[in-house]
């Protein structure tokens, strides 16, 4: 069985099945055509999903409960006040019974060490939807937004991270060496990539002819840079510290002085929700700014991974309109 944890996981090949699939229900859901739609929501007909969240969250309760239901599953949210995981009943109990009434299980946790267990015990596929090492579902759709803006695959690009060593760029950086896009990632001092991103990083860029740069040179990393993303500096549950985290991210705000050393034709992009720490008004509501098409692209991302991982059990050869039994 196949389960969506990390993009690390998944051949350069496989991930770009990902983008393209994304790509593919994009058009046939915007398209209108009815006949399409009926043609899709028979795949899981009569099928349950669970989505077990213990943070809370928009786009990603919106996209997956629309991308089950555009596929005929019955979406079933278990917040983290609805069931008793990790509370009154272990991991490996919720897992099994949880998994034994559902066709997958989209987990939105805190720590990797409890996907790994739902993986570990589940019945049925689990799509990471967000822990606290990596996102999956977001560097999925991040990479269908920069190829709809400015089609990596005839353009040599460079994505400049500015902000947190965290969950999304540890998934964006080895999303975007996969398909050839060049990687600089600006932290503040005193905050480092993980040593196993980097070196996993490394080894896809050598392979595919692009480049990783690590750098705590907020400029640095902007300079030439085609696409400037950056993240919230106070990750949920580290509110007790924002005095502390927003002193350490001074001069790491995206605003138009940091954006004068990227290309002329940058695009900006921010996983939300956003705070003005992180950017200023005029960059980020400006025509660089791509944030709403990347939020949207997020449906997409998981109409793709409910294809692959759940119609069609993790076979990344077949197409759209296979449906394997």
């Amino acid at each position: 069985m196949r389960h969506l944890v990390s993009i690390k996981d998944l051949t350069d090949k496989e991930f770009q099945v990902l983008v393209d699939r994304a790509e593919y229900y994009k058009k046939t859901f915007k398209c209108g055509d009815l006949s399409a739609a009926q043609k899709n929501h028979v795949k899981l007909l009569g099928k349950t999903a669970a989505l077990i969240f213990s943070k809370r969250s928009t786009r990603t309760r919106v996209s997956t409960e629309g991308a089950l239901s555009f596929f005929g599953a019955q979406p079933m949210f278990l917040g983290k006040d609805d069931i008793q995981l990790g509370v009154n009943e272990s991991f490996y109990d919720t897992t099994r019974v949880v998994s034994s009434m559902v066709s997958c299980i989209f987990a939105r946790v805190n720590k990797h060490s409890e996907i790994q267990e739902l993986t570990k015990h589940s019945s049925v596929p689990i799509i990471n939807s967000l822990c606290d090492m990596f996102h999956p579902l977001q560097a999925i759709c991040d990479i269908l937004t920069i190829k709809e803006h400015l089609d990596y695959t005839k353009n040599k690009l460079k994505v400049a991270w500015i902000g947190d060593a965290n969950n999304v760029i540890n998934d964006m950086a080895i999303a975007c060496l996969k398909v050839g896009i060049d990687v600089s990632i600006s932290t503040p001092s005193g905050i480092e990539m993980d040593p196993e991103i980097i070196k996993a990083g490394q080894e896809v860029a050598k392979a595919n002819g692009s480049k990783l740069i690590v750098t705590h040179s907020s400029t640095e990393a902007a300079t030439g840079a085609n696409v400037l993303v950056t993240d919230t500096f106070i990750s949920m549950g580290e509110e007790y510290a924002r005095v502390a985290k927003l002193k350490q991210f001074q001069g790491f705000q995206i605003n138009s002085e940091l954006c004068s050393y990227a290309d002329p034709n940058y695009k900006f992009m921010h996983c939300l929700p956003r705070h003005h720490e992180e950017v200023t008004d005029d960059i980020f509501y400006s025509d660089h700014s791509i944030v709403f098409d990347e939020a949207e692209n997020r449906l997409y991302a998981a109409m793709a991974a409910v294809d692959v991982f759940v119609i069609n059990k993790g076979n990344f050869s077949a197409g759209p309109d296979d449906i394997l039994n």
